[in-house]
């Protein structure tokens, strides 16, 4: 890996493209290098991931509506389109692009990469493999694409926090998912330089979606910026410039939106000839519910088994969890968000509230992608009453080991609940069972189980193992059978046509 250094030029500086990061990116993307056989199988984990997900939520508002508007959009003349989720005809690219994103985005259940940012790296997966199915890719072709989303995605992670300005992660999305297409497609520098370019300018936007009473664009801001993607690439390969240098200008990205005329970056990126190999740091959920939860689910499940009276909320005085800045802040109490106490909140909301999320867990020792969000569920009087017992706070060994590197990073921390009668009990998590460094790391077997779990319901036992067996090919897939990489509902699965729009 080689360190490329951004810092923010004045007009009347001469910057080149080729010390650009949107250049360096795009260099990246058209590097033609072999995608390694363990890369290519962590693919596969993550194809059937999203796909495990996104069936799970196809009747869900959000996702359903998304469908309802890629219905009207027939393909292009550019190719054939692409399929969507539960829907039995082909769309427009871009639109399957879309409604593929919200189904996978809608139950936060994917996979994650938290470093001086956040991000859903898994969200590259519907727009490339949209572009894929368009314009008759095979699965060596899929993998690479893949390969360069997850890999930029996840560089751009590493090196520059967008939350600690209030813009939303999406913003290393759009240019990550439209160098993958650029990689897939096999396009020139310059063509994927001006797409990452586009991609970025036009995805930036506050983090207001993540706070307060979270709405049901959470899943549509990670699919919109993967249309948005697509809709770039069309524009750079039709010649279409873009705003330059996006990321160093003097009035750009950085300068305005981020750490201003004076900051510096130092984004790593393979060097020319090394395999992408980026994906392999991240890491899914096996619960549905914000990431830095995850641990915490775990932790309150071990102590519903161990002291079945931390669940009472007339035997305990106050629960307080020691943890990270990020945890802290963005999921706890430290939000400042009254919404993360209210049990008439949305589920979005619900999902990123750790004090809701470890007092049902400590309530019912298990946690469920429906149930545990359900209206009754987060009303239910002792629950109210536990919960609102339960409070953060920023531990300064938490954040450390939060930001420190490879084995020593942490999204745990340490709880003290205080019982009425004055006794304390102590426990602590450093990862999430499911993380590579936890205790029971998920493989290939434990993304089928999840996936079944999910899809079976939705899709029926020949229906989804007909999916598993076209997505375990995917390293071989031709053309022709990349097109069968989507899946269809049981009948009465979806529910009926929603309010009408615009299209």
């Amino acid at each position: 890996m080689r360190n490329h250094r951004v810092r923010v030029y004045r007009s009347d500086e001469e910057l080149p493209r080729e010390g650009q990061l949107a250049w360096a990116m795009a260099q990246v993307a058209g590097d033609p290098v072999d995608v390694t056989d363990d890369v290519a199988d962590m693919i596969v984990n993550r194809v059937i991931d999203n796909a495990g997900v996104a069936a799970a939520s196809v009747g869900r508002s959000a996702p359903s509506a998304a469908r309802d508007q890629a219905a009207a959009h027939p393909p292009s003349t550019g190719g054939p389109g692409a399929t969507v989720f539960a829907l039995d005809r082909r769309v427009s690219v871009e639109w399957a692009a879309f409604a593929n994103g919200v189904a996978v985005r809608e139950l936060d259940f994917h996979d994650t990469f938290l470093a001086a940012d956040y991000s859903h790296p898994g969200d590259n997966i519907p727009p490339i493999l949209a572009v894929a199915q368009h314009m008759g890719a095979d699965g060596q072709a899929l993998l690479r694409g893949i390969a360069t989303g997850y890999e930029l995605q996840i560089d751009l992670v590493l090196a520059i926090s967008l939350h600690r300005h209030k813009i939303d992660h999406v913003a290393h999305l759009g240019p990550s998912a439209a160098a993958g297409i650029g990689t897939l497609l096999d396009l020139p520098t310059e063509v994927i330089y001006q797409a990452i370019g586009q991609a970025l300018h036009t995805t930036t936007a506050t983090r207001q979606s993540r706070k307060g009473e979270i709405s049901s664009w959470k899943a549509y801001a990670p699919a919109f910026a993967g249309k948005v993607a697509v809709e770039s690439v069309d524009r750079a390969m039709r010649g279409q410039t873009s705003p330059s240098p996006i990321y160093e200008g003097e009035d750009g990205v950085i300068a305005w939106l981020l750490d201003g005329p004076d900051a510096h970056y130092d984004v790593p990126l393979p060097e020319q000839g090394e395999p992408k190999r980026a994906i392999l740091a991240s890491y899914t959920k096996e619960h549905s519910a914000e990431y830095q939860a995850q641990a915490w689910i775990d932790l309150a499940r071990k102590l519903f088994r161990e002291n079945a009276e931390v669940g009472d909320p007339e035997r305990v005085d106050s629960i307080v969890i020691h943890t990270s800045h990020h945890t802290h802040f963005v999921i706890g109490s430290g939000a400042a968000d009254p919404q993360k106490y209210d049990p008439n909140a949305s589920r979005e909301t619900l999902d990123h509230s750790l004090p809701y999320i470890f007092a049902v867990a400590l309530q019912d020792g298990t946690w469920h992608h429906e149930a545990s969000y359900a209206p009754a569920r987060a009303a239910r009087p002792d629950t109210v009453a536990l919960w609102r017992k339960i409070t953060t706070a920023e531990d300064e060994e938490w954040t450390n080991r939060y930001h420190a590197a490879g084995a020593g990073q942490s999204y745990g921390g340490r709880v003290v609940i205080t019982l009425t009668d004055g006794r304390q009990i102590v426990d602590e998590i450093a990862v999430a069972d499911a993380h590579p460094g936890g205790a029971r790391p998920f493989g290939r077997d434990e993304y089928i189980a999840k996936f079944r779990r999910l899809a079976v319901p939705v899709l029926g036992e020949d229906e989804a193992q007909r999916f598993l067996d076209v997505a375990v090919r995917l390293p071989e897939l031709g053309p022709k059978e990349l097109q069968d990489l989507t899946f269809a509902a049981l009948p009465g699965a979806l529910p009926g046509a929603g309010r009408p729009g615009l299209f």
